[in-house]
């Protein structure tokens, strides 16, 4: 939301879309920053860390891309793009809470 308010202030107009990437193993939290070029939440890294399993973290990630998006859809974004990375169990999870 920070990043829109941004760009709108610099006078960037186009539509700026959000990409959601659910986390879904523990190994996402070194991946997905490099990839992304993104920081986490202390929350979620915190939560991922004390995860049983990567069944409990995918729940995790789920839970938290669901609470994303509803902040995203609440401001306003015209759309979401979800990048699944080949797995899209979780992707459905999320669109199907939200929509």
């Amino acid at each position: 939301i920070e990043f829109v308010k941004k760009a709108r202030e610099m006078g960037i107009t186009v539509p700026i879309i959000p990409g959601i990437k659910p986390i879904a193993t523990k190994k996402h939290l070194k991946i997905l920053p490099q990839i992304f070029k993104i920081d986490l939440p202390e929350d979620l890294i915190n939560e991922v860390e004390h995860a049983k399993n990567n069944e409990a973290v995918k729940q995790i990630g789920i839970e938290w891309a669901i609470a994303q998006c509803k902040e995203l859809l609440n401001f306003g974004v015209p759309v979401l793009h979800f990048y699944s990375m080949g797995k899209s169990d979780n992707i459905k999870k999320v669109a199907g809470a939200l929509f």
